[in-house]
């Protein structure tokens, strides 16, 4: 994931920063507990493709 575009990248829905993911291949949304996954370096930013991050998931991000 090229560094230029993760400090631009906001959240679609809150405007908040994200948190790169190199494992899972994710952006990460703290305040709305959302998941953006990125498919062959394209992140894909629709609110409706995010996955809900579970309880363990955003305790983990603390």
């Amino acid at each position: 994931m090229d560094s230029k575009l993760l400090d631009i990248l906001v959240c679609p829905l809150c405007k908040s920063p994200l948190v790169y993911q190199k494992a899972a291949q994710e952006l990460i949304c703290k305040a709305d507990r959302l998941a953006f996954r990125i498919e062959d370096g394209i992140p894909v930013m629709l609110a409706d493709e995010a996955r809900k991050l579970t309880a363990e998931e955003v305790e983990a991000l603390r």
